[in-house]
């Protein structure tokens, strides 16, 4: 991680503005701007910023404090997002980060879909960025990340926990798709309860024995998410980055938690992304166009084409797809990014 100071400068400018705009859509800047730092690209983050900060709301205020014994009712409210804010603020300054991640988490957990799972991911990113170094700024984002995942709680249909033998892979193939995909997240995901087969196919992945197990699952999840991304992701290219990215940030939350809490991270991770394919995934693959046979270039290269095209998703996808490609040594994983910058628009600030 740069030690420049550029992080916290671009969280100080992320602070003033709201974790949703225009209605509901997520605030990507902290997300992009961490991985473009973490990557090398300080020198690109207050240009990037200087275009995607003019997007974004005003922080929201709150309007009623929300106590300690009232929590429940108060989840999954977007109405008190400013309320939530406030209270991670509060419990950010008063008791170590770590502590409050070890409450918070298994009460967040169940809601994953929250923000289309931005609220995780997010989340993941900031702990990423706390492990590295502990300040005020990067505290205050880790109570953005909270408040907005707290305010946009939001649980998946009724699923059977892991307990079969398929690998993320095949487990990936075999979860069904939602029958009407003409709308927005949210309505797609209501249909889940009701789809053929959607439980038994959660249920179909390989269970881990043990918190290590939990943690190599995961990454097998990012894996085999990010390599299927370039034949399936004309399905959405934007909402399919997150089959990769939410499993890829609860694994980067995992080293500021007991191990206790690992195995729950798995499951709730996998239902996000088998949820997100089944609410996007296409009728059929495609294979693979000239621009991906050609080669993807190095894992420098690609990263750098990632904050050239600017878009804040292929940014994400970039930034996973590294981690992928250094695990396994598969240039797919750097045919995604090339993937995604070819079907999403560029972002020019």
């Amino acid at each position: 991680m740069s030690d420049t100071g550029t992080l916290e400068e671009a969280y100080e400018r992320l602070h003033r503005t709201g974790p949703e705009f225009d209605g509901w859509l997520s605030n990507h800047g902290p997300m992009a701007v961490e991985a473009m730092v973490r990557h090398g690209y300080d020198r690109d983050v207050h240009r990037w910023l200087d275009g995607y900060v003019a997007r974004l709301d005003e922080l929201p205020r709150g309007s009623s404090p929300v106590g300690t014994g009232e929590w429940r009712e108060a989840l999954g409210d977007p109405g008190r997002l400013g309320d939530w804010l406030a209270f991670f603020d509060r419990e950010l300054r008063e008791r170590p980060w770590r502590d409050v991640l070890e409450t918070w988490w298994p009460r967040l957990l169940p809601g994953i879909a929250a923000g289309a799972t931005h609220g995780v991911i997010r989340a993941g990113h900031a702990v990423h960025a706390l492990l590295q170094l502990q300040d005020e700024t990067r505290l205050a984002e880790l109570g953005q990340a909270l408040g907005y995942w707290a305010a946009r709680w939001q649980p998946i249909a009724a699923f059977d926990a892991p307990s079969g033998t398929a690998d993320p892979e095949i487990a990936l193939a075999g979860v069904p798709r939602v029958p009407d995909q003409s709308q927005g997240i949210n309505y797609r995901l209501g249909q889940l309860a009701e789809v053929a087969g959607w439980g038994p196919s959660v249920a179909a992945l390989r269970p881990a024995a043990g918190a290590e197990q939990a943690r190599a699952r995961l990454a097998e999840l990012a894996d085999a998410a990010t390599l299927r991304y370039t034949t399936h992701a004309h399905g959405n290219p934007v909402m399919l980055v997150h089959t990769a990215t939410a499993p890829t940030a609860v694994l980067r939350t995992l080293p500021a938690l007991p191990e206790s809490l690992w195995a729950a991270g798995l499951t709730a991770a996998w239902a996000a992304g088998a949820a997100v394919t089944a609410a996007y995934a296409p009728a059929e693959p495609v294979t693979a166009g000239p621009e991906l046979r050609s080669g993807p270039g190095s894992a420098e290269e690609v990263f750098e084409l990632a904050v050239r095209h600017g878009d804040e998703h292929v940014i994400k996808l970039a930034d996973t797809a590294l981690d992928v490609h250094r695990r396994t040594g598969d240039p797919g994983a750097l045919a995604a990014v090339v993937r995604a910058a070819t079907l999403i628009s560029p972002f020019r600030p």
